[in-house]
């Protein structure tokens, strides 16, 4: 992240999303401007809050994939949540803090995966040196009595060992198995960290119980890798580096945010919508949310809100919540060209990921350009007469497309299949011409 500069995150996103120039750009400029940020002296980087986002198109075009490819970009702790899962204090539903405590635990496993990959060279010794006492039982008890003998041996077994010569052998390993009855605590709204901590409290009074297991060297070393691992990483750290990771760099999406925006009237879910408003208002604004590891500051986390707006407009927003959000970008609806090339150039396009699962079946499949033409043109066309869902209108058309294929593929002897532009007519097109049909299958 920090190498890169607005232009080269921008290219980055060019990979995998197909158009929305100026939702990338901001994108783009916001994560530039954390790493600035660090940059500047202790005393005012502090003050220096970071640039929420607002996006605002329809459904299908871009907005979640662009937030989610940008926190891959910043290898920082990104969540998604919806707006309408939460409710005003009082209400049953989720309580607006738990999206910063799911960061958290996210920002944890993130920070135990890279202390665990950085502790495994010293975990795979440890490991091996398991295995050989496994091997070779006893021979650590009687060592002084036949040292060079049974060193000799150890030593023949570790060199096997290491050209892979042992790997079918098997062991008996001894493993934890969890004594813990499967239980769920049930919480009043807004007290889900209760539960949690109700959850670690019995899971600390159950003893360990152990099992002996019978199995390959192969498989012993990769369960014995990771308990070594764990056993290294230090847990209060993790702890600690995850906490500063989710203040610093840490993005939240909300998505759906039109949900609760208040269109007027002022009574009944109206209310509600405000009050939920106004619940998230001070986590973005910037406050301190009590978590079992340790409180979290939100004033430094990057929040970025995503609606269609179809019927509310970002002006119906309560004007502080608005305030907090002060880039706004609009997404463009997505035209037949967007839809070739979402379906050709990026990296992950649905018509290599369809190739690769066909290619598991031993089939060829290929299809031209015409017909990729054509699919997009009945992507767009469909759009218009239905409701417009975007990217996620290629899906269901192309599944249609290759129902049957994908029915009859261990069956089918031809392994070369090309998908032209009269397969795709043929499949589609008396679905496409009439509209009320489509609107249930496609």
């Amino acid at each position: 992240m920090n190498n890169l500069t607005p232009r080269e995150i921008v290219s980055e996103l060019d990979r995998y999303i197909i158009g929305q120039n100026g939702a990338k750009r901001a994108v783009a400029v916001a994560l530039r401007s954390r790493w600035r940020r660090q940059q500047v002296a202790a005393d005012l980087r502090d003050e220096i809050s970071p640039k929420n986002i607002i996006m605002i198109g329809p459904t299908g075009v871009g907005k979640t994939e662009i937030a989610r490819r940008l926190a891959k970009l910043a290898q920082a702790p990104f969540i998604k949540v919806e707006a309408s899962k939460f409710t005003e204090v009082g209400y049953v539903g989720r309580d607006v803090e738990s999206m910063v405590r799911d960061l958290l635990e996210l920002a944890i496993t993130m920070v135990r995966a890279e202390e665990t990959a950085n502790k495994r060279l010293q975990a795979e010794d440890q490991a091996e040196d398991k295995i050989l006492d496994l091997l070779l039982p006893g021979s650590s008890a009687t060592m002084d009595k036949v040292e060079d003998t049974e060193g000799s041996t150890r030593d023949k077994m570790r060199r096997l060992l290491r050209l892979g010569e042992l790997e079918q052998r098997f062991v008996e390993l001894e493993t934890e198995e969890s004594t813990m009855p499967a239980m769920e605590v049930m919480t009043p709204p807004g007290a889900e960290e209760i539960g949690l901590n109700l959850k670690d409290m019995f899971g600390n009074l159950f003893p360990k119980k152990t099992k002996r297991r019978r199995i390959k060297v192969e498989d012993a070393r990769e369960i014995l890798i990771e308990e070594e691992a764990r056993k290294l990483v230090d847990m209060d750290e993790v702890h600690t580096l995850a906490r500063q990771r989710t203040e610093q760099s840490g993005i939240i999406f909300i998505d759906e945010i039109d949900k609760i925006a208040s269109t007027g009237g002022g009574h009944g879910p109206e209310i509600s919508r405000e009050g939920v408003q106004r619940d998230i208002l001070p986590i973005v604004e910037g406050s301190t949310v009590n978590t079992k590891y340790g409180p979290i500051k939100t004033d430094h986390i990057l929040f970025i809100a995503a609606g269609a707006f179809h019927v509310a407009k970002p002006s119906d927003l309560i004007p502080e919540l608005q305030g907090r959000f002060p880039i706004r970008v609009e997404l463009d609806s997505l035209t037949e060209d967007d839809f070739f090339q979402i379906l050709t150039e990026p990296r992950n396009a649905l018509i290599n990921q369809y190739r690769a699962l066909m290619k598991t079946e031993g089939l060829n499949l290929t299809f031209s350009d015409a017909a990729i033409r054509e699919m997009a043109a009945i992507a767009a066309k469909v759009n218009d007469q239905t409701e417009n869902i975007g990217a996620r209108r290629l899906h269901t058309i192309i599944e249609k497309l290759l129902e049957q294929i994908s029915f009859d593929a261990p069956e089918i002897q031809e392994k070369n299949i090309e998908i032209d532009t009269d397969m795709v007519r043929e499949r589609l097109e008396k679905i496409v011409a009439s509209e009320d049909l489509s609107r249930f299958i496609l």
